[in-house]
This record gives structure tokens, sequence and C-alpha cells, in this order.
């Protein structure tokens, strides 16, 4: 559950947006607004500490590595800035305020820094200002109490992923490159955590559980698992962990790391396909929503040649997909990543890889390799126009290396095709969402697939054989 009292800080943060119509558009209020949140939040985190990073930096004649780590003790955060202003003696000087808010950011530690430059935020200050704007956007932030003691790094998590949410879905246009709407993440979590994997955590006193996204857009998919884990068990240690080729996308991600005092090394930017950032590393949770029909052509050639040299030692042992869908690629990824002893697998596909490919190609090779090694659990078909960016049919397939004995052999299939709401307004093509009840309703026919619920219409339970080989609408 959320924590009370951060929608006023939310509400307070989205009217100091609404002074950017006319100079912005809808879709860019985003890219103006949460770097100056990131900003103002290490403004007040930093400042106890303050006056000591100035002094011990005024020490160094360059900064290195081993300086670098220095100023990270004394701030007593993973990030510090050497620049003499604070958010509210910026506004002291009206007149040199873009130069000096320039220069303010270029003086954060290389981490921070390299965030801010992923945002391209020089060219917003300079546009705030040739607008006029600069001096009244910066006074607001400077008004915003973000300090530690009022704000703690949950709470700044959910103000941050709200007004994400909020300007994700202002400009749903682009939103669903990156954004996957929060009652799916919900769904595939509440099916991730069903039967043992939900009964560990909450016997466990102080569970640890890894998480991981292979495509992990603004870090939305970590965060709702983090939250849910640790709804289930408030004491759980939840460690995220993931990777996003879109440079501005992964500058939000790592700053909601960061405003939780989370590792940004946790956080990678590039291309999972073409170079894992987690080489060796295994995870409990691994989910993601990779991008629909995402042509790999570009950038094959890596991919083949793992394929080809490594087999089944590299990832992508299996088969290859056609090359105007990735999606299978990033499966075999994901299935390389589960850990000896069973980790749990949630993936959004379009119906494309249940069906395409004939016997022999790519694509059945790798179903045929899952079935063999009786990884798919389950398949839930979701509603239509579920998502920002395209109305086709999807659906969610959790796998495991660690099925429960009942389930070996066989493959659930729910059809919560019924389930959606529509919704009062529409955003982008989405125009139905899932209501918390019936969440709980397809988590409720998932787990009793094999006992209360198997009578129930929406319910089938096949041998991997029949499913594997036939044609079957789910």
């Amino acid at each position: 559950m959320a924590p009370q009292g951060f929608q006023d800080k939310v509400a307070f943060v989205w009217k100091v947006a609404d002074k950017l119509r006319g100079t912005f558009k809808q879709h860019e209020y985003g890219s103006v607004v949460l770097p100056l949140l990131v900003l103002r939040r290490m403004d007040a985190v930093l400042a106890p500490t303050k006056d000591a990073v100035l002094a011990k930096a005024m020490t160094f004649a360059v900064l290195g590595e081993g300086e670098d780590a220095l100023l990270k003790k004394v701030a007593g955060h993973r990030f510090y800035n050497t620049a003499p202003w604070t958010f509210a003696t910026l506004l002291n000087d009206d007149k040199n305020l873009a130069d000096n808010l320039a220069t303010y950011i270029r003086r954060l530690s290389r981490d921070a820094y390299r965030v801010m430059e992923a945002y391209n935020f020089d060219d917003k200050i300079a546009r705030l200002d040739r607008a006029g704007l600069l001096y009244a956007v910066m006074a607001d932030f400077a008004d915003l109490d973000l300090r530690p003691v009022v704000v703690s790094n949950e709470v700044m998590g959910y103000i941050f992923e709200e007004l994400l949410r909020k300007f994700s879905e202002m400009s749903n246009e682009t939103a669903g490159e990156h954004y996957t709407p929060r009652e799916v993440i919900h769904l595939m979590v509440d099916l991730l955590l069903t039967g043992e994997a939900s009964k560990e955590l909450t016997e466990n006193p102080i569970p640890v559980r890894t998480v991981y996204d292979p495509a992990a857009g603004t870090g939305g998919m970590l965060m709702g698992a983090m939250h849910r884990i640790r709804d289930l068990n408030p004491k759980a240690i939840v460690n995220v962990f993931g990777q996003e080729l879109n440079d501005e996308t992964w500058a939000i991600a790592q700053s909601d790391l960061m405003m939780q005092d989370i590792d940004p090394a946790r956080m990678r930017n590039g291309n999972t396909l073409t170079s894992d950032a987690f080489g060796t590393q295994k995870f409990d949770f691994i989910l993601a929503n990779p991008p629909y029909g995402v042509d790999w052509k570009a950038y094959a050639a890596p991919i083949k040649d793992e394929h080809d040299k490594l087999g089944h030692q590299g990832r992508f042992g299996a088969g290859l997909p056609r090359v105007s869908d990735g999606s299978l690629l990033f499966l075999q990824h994901m299935l390389s990543k589960m850990k000896p002893n069973g980790s749990r697998v949630a993936i959004v596909l379009s119906g494309s890889p249940l069906f395409s490919g004939q016997a022999g190609s790519g694509e059945s090779e790798i179903r045929r390799w899952i079935f063999e090694n009786d990884w798919l659990e389950g398949i839930v078909a979701l509603p239509d126009q579920m998502f920002y960016n395209t109305g086709i049919s999807t659906y969610v397939w959790i796998l495991t290396n660690a099925k429960a004995d009942e389930d070996r052999g066989t493959v659930k299939l729910i059809d919560a095709r019924e389930l959606g709401t529509k919704m009062r307004k529409s955003l982008g093509d989405k125009r139905k969402e899932l209501t918390g009840e019936a969440i709980n309703q397809i988590a409720m026919l998932y787990g009793g697939a094999r006992g209360e619920y198997a009578a129930d219409p929406r319910v089938k339970v096949l041998a991997n054989e029949t499913f594997g080989f036939q044609r079957i609408t789910v």
C-alpha cells in the first residue's frame, strides 16, 4: 500500500507543471519537472553535510576516483555536489540564475551528473529562461520541503512514481514504449507470487529476493514488484536490477533508484540483447514487457554470433526468431537468468510468439525447447486495449524451473479477456483497465486452476504435448 501523505507533494508539483503550459508541449512536462524534482531532493538530502563537502573539496587539486569516494563518505550519500549554492541561494542572483543552475548541475558527483545529462536538461534550462519562467519554477521547487525527516526514501519513491505515471498518461502517444500500466504490473507480480513463492515470502522472517527486468523502461516493473513484495512482508529485503536502452528513460529509472538510496549500478544503460550488463548473475523473479515486434536486424550480428558459437552455453541456443520480432530473444535471455534452485519469470507478449513460425522455424524450436524443459507454467489472456500504444491482444506468460509437482507436464490457460473495465477517458490506445478486484480474481483463477476453479469455463489445463502441437486460441 502507498504510504499516507504523499499526495499533497504530488499535487504541489503538478501545479508547478501547469506553469509550463504554452512554453512546453504537454508530453514534455515530465522531462522538465522530474529532473527538477530529483535536483531538489538531492539538495534537501545533502544540506546537513554541504559545508563539510565544500571544505573537503577545496583540499583537492583534481577529482579522481579516490577523491570521489571520499566526498561521498563526507556527504554520507551515494552522491554529492561541490557547487557553492543551494536551491534557495541560487535565487539570490536572478540575473545569472540560468548559468548558475547549469554550473550547479555540472558540479554534481559523476553518477548523478550522468543522469542529469541523459535528461538533456541544459536545453530545458535555456527554454525556461527564454520564456521568463525559470525563476518562478525554481522558487516553487525551493519551497517544496523534501527533507528526509519529512519525506522518507520510500515516500519519495512513491511521489516520483506517481508523477511519472501522471506525466506518462498525459503523453500517451509516447508512453507505451517505456511505460506499462501499473495494474498490469500488479497482476504480473501477483502471478509470480502464487503458491510456494508467496508462502516462502510470508513465512520467512527476513526474506531476501532479487528482481530483474532486462527491458526496464522507467523502472515501473521493478518498483511495482518491490512495493508488492514488501506489502506481503514489510521486512523483506528486495534488491532490484535492470537494463534499459533509451538514455532518457534510463535516466528516469536511475533517478527513481537515487531517490530511494539504491545503488545506481543496479540500473544499467545499454542493449540487453547484445551486451548483458549482468553477465553471470541469476535472479529470483524476472519480469519484462519487451517492446512489441521490435526489429533486431540492426544489431543482429552479435546475436547470431552468440547463437552460432556458444549454442546452449550462450543465451540463444534454442533458436533465433524472425528479425521482425525480437520478443522471443528477450524470453530466452530471461530464462538464462533463472537460478538453478528455482526462479519465476513473467513476460508480456503479443499473440505472435504463441503462433508464428511453422515447424522447424526459430520460433517453433524455441517453443519446443521451453516445453521439453517443462518451464511454461501458464498463460493469461488479457483484455484488449490495455496498453497506451497498442490495442492488440496481449498475454502474460509465467515460466519457472521449479514447477509444483501437480503442475508438471501441463500448462494453465486463463481467459481474462472479459475482465477489463472500460475507462471513463481513454489514454492513447488504452481504453480498458483492470480493477483491483479483477486482478484478485485472475490470480485466484490462476492459483486454483487445478482445485476450486477447475470447472470454471475461463480455466483450461492442458498437457504440454496437446498445447505444444495444437494451434490453440487461448
